[in-house]
């Protein structure tokens, strides 16, 4: 157990990240206290912090212990009964809070790195978009090496990880200056019904056998946002098209036929550059799915391994075979798609590097046109953090070293890697990455991960991302996750999206 108090500025979602990141599967108890319960004297140094901690009981002295005020902080650490204590200063007072949190989170390295031995591959960078700030400079012209020191002296990134963002971010400048993506728009649709619920999945997913019964009351309710969909934003094109979920080929092939038709009778899709269906599940995939998908010309489809170990693939909760994958995989190919993409996700349980060479080379017999490899990350809602008493023992063996088989594996196989991205709670601090065959590139997950494109979300549980173009600012509008709900409450989701559009849609 890790405890941690807080005195004034609550900055609790920014450390505890970085904190988990050199202590995985610690528990936290956080308490946090007005700045003037700490003291009658201002507390200024590291020394004077130590002091006032070390006077406490035992009982009442926390691991972790910070004292921060709008300009400057103390933070200390304890480790086997000793503080180690450090304080920043001289952070302006109209400074904005990322300014503030870095001076803080690079302190706070420090000590941890001094006393766990640990270097994080990508330092104190928490968020989950490494490559934003990256392309950002790019953009404003800043040189490569610019941007090597600014990331290595502002974030403590490896040399390893300051490589992949620049060619990631090189890549994805490319591709979003082809595109002329401000004029644009990209819409994502839905589709929360799966087979089964896999263990580390947090996304809306109802299984099939339980749910089934509302799929078409869902369809009815979805066309209809559908319809308000595309008369939304006037004056923008539509760009990407992303169904996902969930797995969307849980939908009968008639259900999927006449979801394409719903979109292709309500949008202009003369200017659309990217059409993706995420097919996902081998064992949710038909050869009748797969023609009605390419009936409607949709070009681009995922089908989703994660691994290619049988025995894993049972564990997580995956009802098909590693042999329905390839069998799914070549029927895709007979019928014409040229642009499939495949995950995989490292880091599952009792999974070593072994077993993931193996998924590598199985896959490299497939030979797809994009791999995305996750690094499995530990969700809140998933099963496998509240159910964790039963996956106590099954943690995966050395992940960075599957990691680098991945990185191996796509240069060897003409890979290049355009698209990055990471999540909270990943397993040891890495990433997940998208690598694709030239011009294969999936211009939506460069979209979303990079926030440049104005995202109108339809469907349970689905966010619109609006991106304002004066500023880098972006709003969310939701919609409502239980099915029921959304199926009840169509109406108003659609009128939070009207009402925002109608105060703000001359911004976008």
């Amino acid at each position: 157990m890790i405890t941690m108090t807080i005195w004034g500025e609550d900055f609790e979602q920014e450390v505890r990240p970085l904190i988990k990141s050199f202590y995985p599967g610690e528990e936290f108890q956080v308490t946090k206290k007005e700045e003037s319960t700490l003291s009658a004297e201002t507390i200024r140094t590291a020394e004077q912090f130590k002091e006032l901690l070390v006077a406490l009981p035992e009982e009442e002295q926390p691991a972790y212990a910070f004292c921060l005020r709008k300009t400057e902080g103390v933070l200390a650490v304890r480790a086997d009964g000793v503080w180690y204590a450090d304080a920043f200063a001289g952070v302006p007072e109209n400074a904005e809070r990322r300014i503030y949190k870095d001076c803080l989170m690079r302190k706070l390295y420090l000590i941890l790195q001094k006393l766990t031995g640990k270097t994080l591959p990508w330092g104190i960078m928490t968020g989950i978009r490494p490559t934003k700030q990256v392309l950002e400079r790019l953009e404003e012209g800043e040189s490569a090496e610019q941007i090597r020191s600014f990331l290595k002296e502002e974030y403590y990134c490896t040399d390893e990880k300051i490589e992949t963002s620049l060619t990631v971010a090189k890549k994805e400048h490319e591709i979003l200056t082809e595109l002329d993506y401000r004029n644009g728009y990209s819409v994502y649709i839905g589709i929360p019904f799966c087979p089964s619920t896999c263990y580390y999945c947090s996304f809306p997913s109802f299984p099939i056998k339980i749910h089934g019964h509302l799929m078409e009351a869902y369809l009815a309710a979805l066309k209809k946002e559908i319809q308000y969909a595309a008369t939304a934003i006037p004056g923008k094109k539509l760009q990407s098209i992303y169904i996902g979920g969930g797995t969307p080929t849980t939908l009968s092939a008639e259900q999927l036929d006449d979801l394409f038709t719903a979109v292709e009778n309500a949008f202009d899709l003369s200017h659309l550059k990217e059409y993706t269906v995420e097919a996902g599940r081998p064992d949710s995939i038909t050869p009748e799915k797969l023609q009605a998908i390419k009936r409607h010309g949709i070009p681009r489809i995922s089908i989703n391994p994660q691994t290619m170990k049988q025995e894993t693939l049972d564990l997580i909760g995956r009802k098909h075979t590693v042999e329905q994958i390839e069998e799914t995989f070549y029927q895709a190919r007979e019928l014409g798609f040229e642009n499939i993409n495949m995950d995989m996700i490292i880091g599952l349980a009792k999974e070593t590097p072994a077993d993931v060479a193996l998924t590598l080379e199985r896959i490299g017999r497939l030979s797809p046109d994009n791999l995305t490899v996750h690094t499995l990350a530990v969700k809140r809602a998933a099963r496998l953090n509240t159910n964790r008493e039963d996956y106590a023992d099954m943690a995966a063996e050395n992940v960075q070293e599957m990691l680098r088989l991945t990185y191996e594996f796509a240069k060897a196989q003409n890979y290049h890697p355009y698209y990055l991205y990471r999540q909270k709670n990943m397993t040891e601090n890495l990433e997940n990455i998208g690598y694709s065959r030239p011009g294969k590139e999936g211009i939506y997950n460069i979209l979303i991960m990079e926030e440049r494109q104005t995202i109108l979300a339809l469907g349970a549980g689905a966010t619109s991302k609006f991106v304002f173009r004066e500023k880098n600012q972006l709003e969310r509008v939701e919609n409502v996750k239980s099915l029921k709900d959304y199926i009840e409450r169509t109406d108003e989701m659609i009128e939070r999206k009207k009402r925002f559009l109608e105060e703000f849609g001359d911004r976008l």
